[in-house]
């Protein structure tokens, strides 16, 4: 299931969102990279068309729905920043209402601070272990309670680590 040629590389910035989140664990990316059945079920999910639920990251030219309306996006644009961690204002009561929605967005206070502190490439170098199978070293989001691949439980350390409140907000779907 893994294409290795949509994992570009380590370094590919616009896997490493405005916010702090991690686009190649994203479902949205990986459902457009490769997953054409989870993009077809997405899309019907949301009412939208396959194409306009498509994202390729944060940077890239191609957003999905949400991203393409970010607040985080705009104002870092408009600041002339490449990370939240990096403004002011950081962090603004934007960042804080959009962390404290979902349960993939629990570390992002450790994830800014680690770029701060590693810089993007090594913190993408470090995030991708985070949300890798262990046994067959697949990709998964946080919302993938079994890996994609290869059925394994936890799918990754992300969900070892927060599966209870990944389940909880699961269920309120």
């Amino acid at each position: 299931m893994q294409n290795k040629e949509s994992h570009s590389g380590d370094s590919d910035k616009r896997l490493a969102a405005v916010c702090g989140l991690y686009c190649e664990a994203c479902i949205l990316y990986i459902a457009t990279t490769e997953d054409p059945a989870r993009l077809k079920a997405l899309a019907e999910r949301f009412k939208l068309s396959e194409e306009v639920m498509k994202c390729y990251g944060c940077r890239s030219a191609k957003r999905g729905p949400y991203c393409q309306t970010c607040k985080m996006f705009a104002c870092a644009a408009e600041r002339g920043i490449d990370f939240c961690s990096e403004c002011e204002e950081y962090p603004c009561h934007d960042l804080k209402q959009f962390q404290s929605e979902k349960p993939h967005r629990i570390d992002l206070w450790d994830d800014l601070e680690r770029i701060r502190a590693i810089g993007y490439k090594n913190w993408l170098m470090e995030i991708k272990e985070n949300y890798t199978c262990p046994q067959c070293r697949c990709i998964n989001s946080a919302y993938d309670l079994k890996c994609r691949n290869c059925g394994e439980e936890p799918s990754c350390n992300y969900v070892g680590k927060y599966r209870q409140a990944i389940e909880q907000a699961l269920k309120s779907l």
